[in-house]
């Protein structure tokens, strides 16, 4: 008995009360055989079945039903003389630490309808976050460090930052080594961020607390984290990896789709001998050939339907954008994936980029994309570059330029100032250079061009005065963010003051340069507590996250009125470097008065006339930390506010 679905016998395995129905793509194969193992440490299987093309093959899908076998079930396939694979359609893995003899175990969906969120992405606040990093530390003080279950005691911290969204690093299988070039002490670096993905459906045992060997319960352990997260209404957003896999180029490993089908599953040229490498890592999967179209919408709904996630960022996603010649084609998956009836409703979020070009505002509508722009000017911005306060407010009021052209509005942009590539926060106001050193690649890996600054020291210091510097341009930075237009995204532990020690491409360290440190943030409440009232206010005013871009025009009851030291004009010549602006949010007739200032001076800023009301401070980011943030003080009586160095105010009338 076959198990079939529209028509087309069922990828994976199907598991029924009788038997299991396994089915794998193969194409131009003469012999294939499944093997079944009685237990993961197993060298040799105890039974293989030779597959008859006559009886077990339709098209290019191989296929057998196997009554009484049952879930948890043991298995490889071999295609003529491939070495023993693993299902790509494999919902877990066995966890041999040789990857070469890890078996596919057949795992049962259990079909139960997940609830979503489906929070409106204005409403939306991202945190980026890594699994296992986040817990890792012995002074997280969790259960279980590391883990699902770990992440899972430390919800409530997020839930009270007012974080609405957390943004997962690949959680699917990888390899630690394919594509790794590091070596310190002898010993090859394993990676921990997983953007080497082995397949796209099997949650990795990285992650769980039960490291047996045959166990599949990282996939209920899976489960039981989103739907905590749903509890305290907090969305499950996964960053997936599509555009490459582990099997790297010539002379990579064969885990799966190398022997299916080489030339379906990736992108290949010089007659077909070598693989384009739009990814960097060694492979381009073919993301618009029909069957690996279908891999990637299954393992998508899989992860939507089955585990309850609530959308997916999408790494190097242009190359879902690429035809099977490498060139970008505006009729491609990502189009067929904003018009997929189910998977539409999922947040779908582009890094708009890859090895072959820069496509940011090119997504179609319906996606969101990483904002790159944004990012590199807020940076620059913060540092005291010239030049930049046009483009600044075109980054604030939610980069029009780069997405109206393509009827798009203001959540189209995903913005940030770090992510897991790169600086942290504190490393960004704390390292002129990059430090990669204990990567073992030399200091070669890693972005050169951060738009950091240290501010006197290189890294560590106990300079009172620096130390305060670099605190308030973290304030100034979290400041734009969270009145920007568009979607905030944080990184991880920038609340608490996180470093890594000037390392900004760390996806090899597993150890205290990368865990989050608990303690760091009774050190730096200071910046927490300013995260969590700069996310309050956004989430009162509906000003700070409009659907629709707001518009600059100078009248008097407009939303937006652009102001400089003098009142109504904004200074936009080249060596300027402050602006200020009035919103005012119509649903509560309240207006704030906002100031940004990134020169070594003080600036003293002349205060727009209010009629009927009078302006209050709100936030000062030079001031201490009780003082930099408050709902209770009192009408200034001046009409005009000087602004210190390096410093952002907000006002807010009452």
């Amino acid at each position: 008995m076959c198990v079939w679905e529209a028509g087309v016998p069922k990828l994976g395995v199907t598991v029924e009360n009788e038997g299991i129905n396994f089915a794998i793509f193969a194409k131009n194969k003469k012999k294939v055989v499944l093997n079944i193992y009685s237990s993961g440490s197993d060298l040799a299987p105890k039974k293989s079945f030779v597959l008859d093309p006559t009886m077990n093959k339709t098209g290019n899908i191989w296929h057998i039903y196997l009554k009484g076998a049952s879930a948890k079930t043991l298995y490889t396939w071999k295609l003529d003389d491939s070495p023993e694979l693993l299902d790509p359609y494999a919902l877990s893995y066995t966890n041999n630490k040789n990857y070469s003899r890890r078996k596919s175990i057949a795992v049962k969906k259990d079909h139960i309808r997940k609830k979503h969120l489906n929070r409106e992405l204005e409403d939306t606040i991202i945190y980026e976050v890594h699994i296992k990093l986040f817990t890792q530390n012995f002074n997280s003080m969790v259960k279980f460090p590391g883990t699902y279950s770990g992440f899972m005691d430390k919800i409530p911290y997020l839930k009270e930052l007012g974080i609405t969204a957390v943004e997962f690093l690949p959680v699917y299988e990888w390899d630690d080594f394919t594509g790794n070039t590091g070596i310190t002490n002898g010993a090859k670096l394993k990676n921990v961020w997983g953007y080497n993905p082995i397949s796209f459906f099997a949650p990795t045992k990285k992650f769980s607390k039960n490291q047996t060997l045959d166990s599949d319960s990282e996939v209920v352990e899976f489960k039981e984290l989103v739907k905590a997260l749903h509890e305290h209404g907090i969305e499950v957003i996964l960053d997936v990896v599509y555009n490459h896999t582990a099997e790297g180029g010539n002379g990579g490993k064969i885990y799966n789709f190398k022997a299916m089908d080489n030339k379906t599953f990736y992108m290949l040229e010089n007659k077909d001998t070598q693989y384009k490498n739009y990814s960097g890592c060694g492979n381009t999967f073919n993301c618009n050939n029909k069957v690996v179209k279908d891999v990637i919408v299954d393992s998508l709904r899989y992860w939507y339907l089955e585990m309850g996630v609530d959308g997916f960022r999408f790494d190097l996603a242009s190359i879902l954008g690429r035809g099977e010649d490498g060139q970008w084609n505006e009729i491609s998956l990502l189009n067929e994936l904003v018009q997929d009836p189910i998977l539409s409703h999922c947040k779908l979020i582009s890094e708009s980029w890859d090895l072959g070009g820069y496509y940011v505002g090119d997504m179609p509508a319906g996606w969101s994309e990483w904002n790159g722009k944004y990012r590199d000017v807020v940076r620059k911005f913060i540092k005291g570059e010239f030049g930049l306060i046009p483009e600044l407010l075109k980054r604030i009021f939610g980069s029009p330029d780069i997405f109206k052209r393509n009827n798009r509005g203001p959540m189209s942009n995903i913005n940030f100032v770090t992510c897991h590539d790169g600086f942290t926060m504190w490393d960004l106001v704390s390292y002129n250079n990059k430090h990669n050193l204990s990567n073992g690649e030399n200091n070669n890996d890693g972005e050169n061009n951060n738009n950091s600054y240290n501010y006197g020291v290189e890294g560590g210091t106990d300079d009172p005065a620096i130390l305060e510097l670099r605190k308030r341009q973290i304030k100034n930075m979290f400041l734009i963010l969270f009145i920007s237009q568009g979607v905030p995204m944080l990184l991880m532990g920038d609340e608490m003051g996180r470093t890594q020690f000037g390392n900004n491409n760390a996806y090899c360290q597993n150890n205290r340069s990368t865990w989050v440190d608990w303690e760091r943030g009774s050190k730096f409440s200071e910046i927490t507590n300013f995260v969590k009232n700069m996310i309050k206010i956004r989430k009162k005013y509906s000003i700070f996250r409009r659907k629709n871009y707001l518009e600059l025009n100078e009248c008097e009851n407009c939303e937006v009125s652009l102001h400089g030291v003098k009142l109504n004009t904004p200074d936009y010549s080249y060596y300027s470097l402050s602006i200020a602006f009035v919103l005012h949010d119509t649903e509560t007739d309240t207006s704030f008065y906002v100031a940004l200032n990134s020169y070594h001076g003080e600036l003293t800023f002349e205060l727009p006339i209010l009629q009927e009301k009078k302006w209050h401070l709100l936030v000062d980011t030079s001031k201490v930390e009780k003082e930099n943030f408050r709902e209770d003080t009192k009408a200034l009586i001046d009409r005009k506010y000087l602004v210190k160095p390096r410093s952002s105010i907000i006002l807010i009338s009452k």
